[in-house]
This record gives C-alpha cells, sequence and structure tokens, in this order.
C-alpha cells in the first residue's frame, strides 16, 4: 500500500464521519427542537465546521428530548387532575370518598348525615339539596364538670 492510497483511504473515512457527524446533528436536533429552522442551523452547522460542528451543538442542544417534555407535562397534568379529585382525610390523611360520613381508617367524622334522606352533608349547606329537608345545626354536648371535693 502507498502513501497516497493510504492518504487517499484516511480522507474516504474522514469525509464518511463528517457525514455520519452532519446526520447525527441531524436527528438529534429532530428530537430535542420543534423548530424546523432551528434543526436546519443546527444542521448546517455539523456540517459547516467538520468535527467540531457537532461538538459545538452538544455544548447548545436542548438536555431533554421533546417526547420527554411531553410525557413529563402530560404525568404533571394527570397528578395535577388527580390531586384536584381526590379528598383525604383531615387527621389521618388517608384518601376518603367525597360522600363518605367517617374515615374508615381512623373514624374521624367527615359529614352529617340528611335527618331525612341520610345524604351526606357540607357543613356550611343551610338545606338538604336531595330532599329540601333543612339542616339542623349541631347542638354541643354540656360539659359535665367533676364536683369539688370538699375538705373536711
Amino acid at each position: 500500500m502507498t502513501w497516497i492510497e493510504a492518504r487517499n483511504l484516511l480522507f474516504v473515512f474522514a469525509a464518511i464521519f463528517w457525514i455520519a457527524f452532519a446526520y447525527w446533528v441531524f436527528k438529534d436536533a429532530r428530537r430535542r427542537i420543534e423548530d424546523p429552522w432551528l434543526v436546519g442551523i443546527a444542521t448546517l452547522l455539523g456540517l459547516a465546521l467538520p468535527l467540531v460542528g457537532p461538538f459545538v451543538y452538544m455544548l447548545f442542544r436542548p438536555p431533554e428530548y421533546l417526547e420527554d417534555v411531553r410525557e413529563r407535562q402530560l404525568e404533571i397534568k394527570a397528578i395535577e387532575e388527580q390531586l384536584a379529585h381526590e379528598v383525604s382525610c383531615p387527621v389521618c390523611r388517608s384518601p376518603v370518598e367525597p360522600n363518605f360520613l367517617v374515615c374508615p381508617i381512623c373514624t374521624t367524622k367527615l359529614k352529617t348525615a340528611c335527618a331525612s334522606c341520610k345524604a351526606p352533608l357540607e357543613a356550611a349547606w343551610q338545606v338538604c339539596p336531595f330532599c329540601e329537608t333543612p339542616v339542623e345545626a349541631a347542638v354541643p354536648s354540656p360539659v359535665v364538670k367533676p364536683k369539688a371535693r370538699s375538705a373536711g
């Protein structure tokens, strides 16, 4: 093998790596950048500066793929919707249904039942929305004081 053949082979491999790097920049930019103009500019950078352009692109490319960004946004939206609809016990924080009267875990009273239809009522309601029965205010139980001991 002569020196000229070795040099030509080196040039062919350099050209193949140059095109491969430019193609890699194009494929990676399409997965990370939404704007087609910016994808084109990144690809031109990979083509215009042989073997240096891809490294410059790697310094300034977005840190994550568009698919990962979309997936994270969907997960956040799903969690926000779940939190918006989820009711929890104020004492033990276990999830409870909106129509529960007591917490099944710690037995904390969550709502009162309607005297007529037994539907769960919110604390601020003045009338049952299901049967139109007026809600009676809860009467506090009288506090029993222990008798004082007499000295003597």
